[in-house]
């Protein structure tokens, strides 16, 4: 590492940097239920459904409603003001599951509500692993449980899982698990 090069962080977007809760109303207009948080116990919002859901409608439905969830999507409490002071000592990169074909309202997303970015990343997929490798990041910031123990023990890196109900289960040392970005903030000021 070259004496001006910042640490790099790579940031997940959703249930991160947004609320894991942030599509919830949607999907609750959409079917006419009432689901919680709380009763997401897996990354899969249809585990949570009181009744059977056709998996492909539901899937068709929500790619025609993608773009205009994530433009209102709601900013993780106290995400905004740590990542503006992280911005200048650290390079934040946002390395997200999100299709390419939302990266105009994602980048409007991040300026309207002044997030700030070195660079986005949305790689259409859940596997992370070569976008965090190729990019070098030095830590990750994730709520995907799956994810956050292969970036952490394929690349030997910290994880720091942010904690919700559907990533409950066990984790390697090297995931930190915080309940928000203000315990995240501390434990990068105490590691970096």
């Amino acid at each position: 590492m070259t004496l001006e090069q910042k640490p790099r962080f790579g940031i997940d977007i959703d249930g991160t940097v947004t609320t894991p809760d942030t599509l919830i109303p949607h999907i609750n207009k959409q079917y006419n239920t009432n689901i919680q948080l709380d009763d997401v116990v897996e990354y899969d919002f249809l585990s949570a459904f009181p009744h059977p859901v056709d998996r492909q409608e539901f899937f068709k439905w929500f790619k025609e409603n993608e773009a205009y969830m994530y433009s209102v999507s709601h900013l993780a409490k106290d995400a905004k003001s740590i990542l503006e002071r992280w911005q200048h000592e650290y390079e934040l990169y946002y390395i997200s599951a999100r299709d390419t074909n939302v990266l105009s309202i994602t980048h409007k997303w991040f300026e309207e509500h002044e997030v700030p970015f070195h660079h986005i990343e949305l790689i259409g997929s859940h596997d992370k692993l070569e976008a965090a490798k190729k990019h070098r990041v030095e830590v990750f910031f994730e709520d995907k449980h799956d994810n956050a123990v292969m970036l952490a023990e394929e690349l030997k890196i910290p994880v720091v899982l942010f904690d919700t109900p559907y990533n409950r289960k066990a984790i390697p040392s090297n995931v930190i698990r915080v309940n928000n970005w203000i315990e995240a903030n501390h434990w990068i000021k105490q590691n970096f």
